[in-house]
């Protein structure tokens, strides 16, 4: 269970993002990043009954770092001001891959996947799975099961349209994209429920089919 130990820690650090806040408070830091890092390895097990490769997956590994990298950032604030986690069935950076992730923050909490900010290879594989089997893509997301969770794709979209693509192509609207991921918005007060876990199984059980969708177009590259 995330706590309201969790919430407070954000909330402190972005009222104070710098070096020396975060290292008077390091003891802090590391009780709630072991209480996430504890909901993440029960979400996997959890997530392991319907897409069994996740069991592999070590909880710590999945977390990110709360550190920024600010060497090409306008923003020069050290720690991010969210814990986030992404399970999918490799540890290889970066993730070209569709998996489950989780997004910490206070006002700010959600849970998605898909394919965030593919490479070209990837983008375009999508896309010929598209164009060969866009009625699969869109089932899922038609689905009753799907829409109680999703809204649909987000995310940016090209003006007009893809090279090699007609502008009359049936799943057109679907090629448009650049990014393949759909969200899930929850509140705080959800995320420190007591049926939160399962409530994320449920979500994400939901979404394996999108993913899937998404990794099956990688059989095109490999």
């Amino acid at each position: 269970m995330i706590t309201k130990n969790v919430f407070q820690f954000l909330n402190e650090l972005k009222a104070n993002n710098d070096r020396t806040w975060f290292n008077t408070n390091k003891q802090w830091y590391q009780e709630v990043r072991i209480e996430f890092q504890k909901f993440i390895s029960q979400l996997i097990e959890q997530i392991a009954v319907f897409d069994p490769p996740i069991l592999r997956l070590d909880a710590k590994k999945c977390i990110f770092r709360i550190y920024k990298d600010i060497r090409f950032s306008k923003d020069k604030k050290p720690y991010k001001i969210n814990f986030g986690a992404h399970l999918i069935d490799t540890h290889e950076r970066p993730h070209n891959r569709a998996g489950y992730y989780v997004h910490i923050e206070p006002g700010s909490c959600f849970l998605a996947g898909g394919a965030y900010m593919p490479p070209a290879t990837w983008l375009n594989a999508i896309r010929e799975s598209i164009d060969a089997h866009g009625d699969q893509l869109i089932k899922i997301l038609e689905s009753p099961e799907f829409k109680k969770y999703f809204d649909g794709i987000g995310g940016e979209q090209l003006k007009t349209k893809p090279r090699d693509y007609p502008i009359d192509h049936p799943y057109i609207d679907l090629l448009r994209f650049k990014n393949y991921t759909v969200l899930n918005n929850v509140s705080d007060k959800e995320v420190m429920s007591e049926n939160f876990l399962s409530y994320v199984v449920d979500v994400f059980k939901t979404l394996k089919p999108f993913d899937d969708f998404l990794n099956q177009s990688l059989e095109r590259i490999n």
